[in-house]
């Protein structure tokens, strides 16, 4: 295993982080509130699932029971 010294680490950790392209401050906004968007619709359709099922084995235990 080859071992870099401190100072060379140091260089290639910040030649590294100069790669990154950061993203915006508009970026970061929409992005997070796509998030938010998707996890509201995502949490609505489980929601509305749930009920169709709970209402679709009411229907069949009542049937039978």
């Amino acid at each position: 295993m080859a071992t870099t010294n401190p100072v060379q680490f140091v260089q290639q950790v910040r030649a590294e982080v100069s790669k990154v392209v950061w993203p915006t401050r508009r970026e970061v906004l929409l992005t997070t509130v796509m998030v938010f968007l998707m996890a509201a619709l995502t949490a609505i359709f489980f929601a509305l699932v749930d009920v169709l099922i709970k209402a679709g084995l009411t229907g069949v235990l009542s049937y039978f029971g």
